[in-house]
């Protein structure tokens, strides 16, 4: 028993020991989705709209998380708070992206089509595109002040064109106005599970700009 302990005590100290977390984080999201409860018109498809809408909370909490640093950064000129803007930039970013593919699964399996013209796709994309380029730009630049900076704007700008983009074919928030209390906990659920994801992530990213801030 002892040396099972020290085996195992020696790989959290290892730098696979945090991809291993995010991994099993990984697959108990997908165990979880797969036992989602049904819906009365969508049916099981509903499955991959919980997992679309969890995806795209957590990368809106995380790009929060990225202002909300940076405008503390910039009131205190404390380099940890630009490392954490950065990190939460970065891993906002990467569920963004991420979240394009399964919006088109959530298209195609419940309205039998991809409809590209809806506005909250385009929006979707446009901040996918240009949040890419401001990630790069950002990490050639390698300023701390100017990471926190932007990735505030970035925030702000993306909650003002959400809420003036109009709604098409996508329902306004259909999970949180259901009256079906299950859904609401499953999906509250999902959401925690997706935001721990997304804090191991940013974890990662933490660390390592940390480690490049001191070079």
């Amino acid at each position: 028993m002892t040396t099972a302990k020290a085996r195992f005590s020696r790989f959290t100290k290892t730098p696979f020991f945090p991809w291993f977390c995010l991994c099993v984080t990984f697959i108990a999201i997908i165990i979880f989705t797969t036992f989602g409860p049904a819906e009365h018109s969508l049916g099981t498809h509903i499955r991959i709209v919980y997992l679309h809408g969890a995806w795209v909370w957590a990368s809106l909490a995380t790009f929060f998380l990225a202002g909300v640093c940076g405008g503390i950064g910039l009131l205190t000129g404390r380099k940890p708070f630009h490392c954490w803007s950065s990190a939460f930039g970065r891993t906002g970013l990467i569920l963004w992206i991420t979240y394009l593919p399964l919006s088109l699964w959530a298209m195609q399996t419940n309205w039998n089509g991809l409809f590209l013209a809806e506005p909250r796709w385009r929006l979707a994309l446009i901040f996918g595109i240009s949040g890419v380029l401001l990630q790069v730009g950002l990490s050639l630049a390698n300023e701390p002040k100017l990471t926190s900076a932007l990735n505030l704007g970035y925030f702000i700008t993306l909650g003002i064109a959400l809420r003036n983009t109009p709604n098409v074919m996508h329902p306004a928030s259909p999970i949180l106005n259901s009256d079906a209390w299950r859904i609401q906990l499953f999906f509250s659920g999902l959401v925690l599970l997706t935001l721990l994801a997304a804090w191991q992530i940013a974890r990662w990213w933490y660390k390592r700009e940390r480690y490049c801030t001191a070079q």
